[in-house]
């Protein structure tokens, strides 16, 4: 088999999250409208006579995500008209963008990007009806960011990153809520395999409606494209659909081309001079982003020394990073203890209040546990006045119920006992208690050790100090 290489780009298309569609004042019910056809009216139906008005939150949105990615933003710009059939397109073509998008250049997960335009979603169609085609026009005229990357990813995995990265970003900028599960995020694949210098030829994926399967689209049409050209035939430009049940691309239609579409302006829209629009001005923009994902896993790395794993669920889920941080703000403690206290923190919240969160049908709540309780609880772990079994324990009753963590602690008789004297006087009675045992480790079965402490805990209701109890074990064993 030759050596071939595999050229990737992607067009990634998000709903904008508006309170009204691109070019009318229906209401943008994205993905979640129950009623088929409610949400219409004559202008994102096409009705003859009709005249479509720019939504100018739609296109601040979109510079925004320019800002963000440090890319070029347009000056001038203006809507195009792309023309096809389809039932799906009811005025019988797309109000897009060609020649002057918004946005061009920038980088994302260490991808270069080409370009960032906006345009107007098309219809929902469906064929599950026997027989028959439905069409909801609920989704027609909703508006539609589309990122074109530069043809550079040479692997599934970075694709599936960079996909999985721009919906974070888009999440953080409150742009849109990218589920694509919902269809609000859908992404495309080009991909040419050559073992050339130059580009093979290109073929693209659609219908992809998750990460994972976006990477093994790409795995399996390399693999295809490879079987091709091994077996000396031709590789043709087409766009293929993918089946995810049965895990392979299928082809739909010959690839078109831009001037099969016949782009031309708008001749309904105005043309827009972005520097005449005082909120859309770049220093507007650059002031209303919040921390990108990258500058808080910068920050976190910085301040905090966490694990990465746990980083990146803060950065992904913003609710556990500020509950995280407003529970670190409450505690006092010396500067030497600092790391500590901070995995300490991070790994109740990314451990045990997330397992009981899933427990309840959720990926992160704090029940009814207070900032200010979870704080006492951590500091009475931090201080040793706690086990790690204690903890627990008492943060299943805060996450249930409430109140205040040392008070629980009395109440329950888990405050840990640090006494030598008492610890010794209960370790002597266990040991007599289990010579045998006694006698195992004193012959090198360290293990044995285990079986003192699990004693010791139970014997005390486990307020003991698990530490302190082994040591004793230890001192009286030998």
């Amino acid at each position: 088999m030759s050596e071939y290489k595999m050229t990737v780009g992607l067009e990634i298309h998000a709903e904008l999250k508006t309170h009204t569609k691109m070019f009318c004042g229906c209401i943008n019910s994205g993905e979640d409208s129950k009623s088929p056809n409610a949400f219409v009216c004559p202008i994102c139906m096409g009705y003859p006579g009709t005249l479509p008005v720019i939504n100018k939150v739609a296109v601040k949105k979109v510079l925004s995500v320019g800002v963000a990615l440090n890319s070029q933003l347009a000056d001038f710009t203006e809507f195009d008209r792309k023309n096809y059939f389809y039932p799906d397109i009811p005025k019988g073509y797309q109000i897009s963008q060609y020649k002057f998008p918004l946005v061009a250049g920038g980088e994302l997960a260490g991808v270069a990007i080409t370009r960032i335009h906006l345009e107007e979603d098309t219809a929902k169609s469906s064929h599950d009806t026997l027989g028959v085609s439905l069409v909801d026009y609920n989704r027609a005229g909703v508006p539609l960011m589309e990122l074109v990357t530069e043809p550079v990813i040479h692997s599934s995995d970075q694709a599936m990153k960079f996909a999985q990265e721009l919906q974070l970003l888009l999440r953080t900028l409150g742009v849109s809520e990218a589920n694509m599960e919902k269809g609000e995020m859908r992404v495309e694949v080009n991909i040419s395999v050559s073992n050339t210098s130059t580009f093979g030829t290109k073929v693209e994926v659609k219908n992809i409606n998750s990460f994972r399967a976006a990477g093994k689209a790409i795995d399996f049409e390399y693999a295809r494209q490879v079987a091709l050209l091994d077996a000396g035939e031709k590789v043709v430009q087409e766009t293929r659909g993918w089946d995810e049940n049965k895990s392979i691309t299928f082809s739909q239609r010959s690839k078109e081309n831009a001037h099969d579409y016949r782009y031309f302006p708008d001749p309904d829209l105005p043309k827009i001079i972005i520097s005449e629009i005082p909120e859309l001005h770049i220093e507007v923009l650059k002031d209303g982003l919040p921390e990108l994902p990258w500058e808080k896993r910068l920050r976190f790395t910085d301040s905090f020394a966490l694990k990465s794993e746990d980083i990146e669920m803060y950065v992904t889920h913003s609710d556990m990073g500020k509950f995280f941080e407003a529970t670190t703000a409450r505690i006092v403690f010396k500067e030497a203890d600092n790391k500590s206290i901070f995995q300490t923190v991070s790994n109740y919240v990314t451990s045990d209040l997330v397992g009981l969160s899933k427990a309840q049908g959720t990926s992160f709540n704090i029940g009814k546990v207070s900032v200010e309780s979870f704080a006492g609880l951590v500091r009475m772990i931090q201080e040793g006045k706690l086990s790690s079994r204690g903890g627990k324990d008492i943060l299943k009753i805060l996450f249930d119920e409430g109140g205040d963590a040392e008070k629980i602690a009395i109440e329950r008789n888990l405050i840990q006992k640090n006494d030598p004297q008492e610890l010794r006087r209960v370790m002597e009675k266990i040991i007599s208690e289990n010579q045998k045992i006694a006698e195992e480790y004193k012959d090198g079965k360290e293990s044995a050790i285990q079986f003192f402490v699990g004693q010791g805990m139970k014997e005390m209701k486990g307020a003991g100090n698990p530490e302190m109890i082994k040591n004793t074990a230890i001192e009286l064993l030998k």
